[in-house]
C-alpha cells in the first residue's frame, strides 16, 4: 500500500476556525475534481508505505509541538486505504484535520473514527463549473461526531441561489460557514465592501457564519 504524497511541511494554518495554529501539512497528490482556483501542483511527488510515511515524520518532527497534522491535497480520501494504516501510528500523538472537498462520503466513512477535525469544502458552481451539493450533503451526514466545519470559497460571481443552498446545508447539519474568498496571489479577488455585503447576506439567513481570508497568504508562508 502506498501513497504519493507531494510535499510535507510545517507552517501555519491559514484557513478557517483553527486559522493560527501550527500543524504538520502532508499533501497528497490527486483530485477527483478540478477547481479553478486550486493552488497545488499534482505532477511532482514521492510515493510513501504507511511505515515509511510515518518514519520520515517522526525522524524530522517532534508530533507534540503541532497542532495538528494537516491531511490536504488534491483530495486526501483518494487514499483511504493507505490513512487506513498510517493514521492509527500517529493517533494520540497529535490531531488529525482533514482538508477535504467533501465529496468522497463513502471514503470518509471507513476511516472517520481516525479524524478529529473535517474541514468539507463546499464547492459552489459559480467558482468550479460544478454543482456537487448533494454529495455535500451525503458527506456532511458521515461527519456526526467530528468537529467539522464547511469553507466557501466565493468570488464576485456568487448568486443568491448558492447563497441560499450553502445555508441550507448550514442549518440541516448545524456546522459553522466560513466565507473564504478566492485569492490573486496575496490580494482578495474582490473588495472588502463586497464580502461585508456577502457576510451579510448570510448572516441574515444563519447565524453560524464567519469571514476568514486566507490568512497565510497575507503572511507570505506555505
Amino acid at each position: 500500500m502506498e501513497a504519493k504524497i507531494n510535499e510535507i511541511f510545517s507552517s501555519i494554518q491559514g484557513e478557517g476556525p483553527v486559522v493560527g495554529y501550527k500543524q504538520l501539512f502532508i499533501r497528497f497528490c490527486g483530485c477527483n475534481l478540478g477547481c479553478s482556483y486550486c493552488d497545488t501542483e499534482f505532477s511532482t511527488g514521492i510515493l510513501y508505505s504507511p511505515k515509511s510515511l510515518y518514519d520520515e515524520i517522526t525522524l524530522k518532527y517532534d508530533l507534540s509541538t503541532f497542532h495538528s497534522i494537516s491531511l490536504t491535497g488534491g483530495e486526501p480520501l483518494l487514499s483511504y486505504k493507505f490513512l487506513q494504516e498510517f493514521l492509527p501510528m500517529v493517533k494520540g500523538q497529535t490531531k488529525i484535520y482533514l482538508e477535504t472537498n467533501a465529496t468522497m462520503y463513502k471514503e470518509l466513512n471507513e476511516i472517520k473514527n481516525l479524524i478529529d477535525i473535517v474541514s468539507a469544502d463546499i464547492k459552489l458552481p459559480s467558482s468550479t463549473g460544478k454543482n456537487t451539493f448533494e454529495l455535500h450533503e451525503k458527506f456532511l451526514c458521515e461527519c456526526k461526531g467530528i468537529d467539522t466545519f464547511a469553507k466557501i470559497v466565493f468570488d464576485e460571481n456568487i448568486t443568491e441561489e448558492e447563497v441560499e443552498k450553502s445555508v441550507q446545508i448550514g442549518r440541516k447539519f448545524a456546522v459553522e460557514l466560513v466565507l473564504q474568498p478566492k485569492m490573486n496571489g496575496d490580494k482578495m479577488s474582490v473588495s472588502s465592501e463586497f464580502c461585508s455585503k456577502i457576510l451579510e447576506k448570510f448572516t441574515k439567513k444563519y447565524s453560524k457564519v464567519r469571514l476568514i481570508p486566507q490568512v497565510h497568504k497575507f503572511l507570505d508562508v506555505r
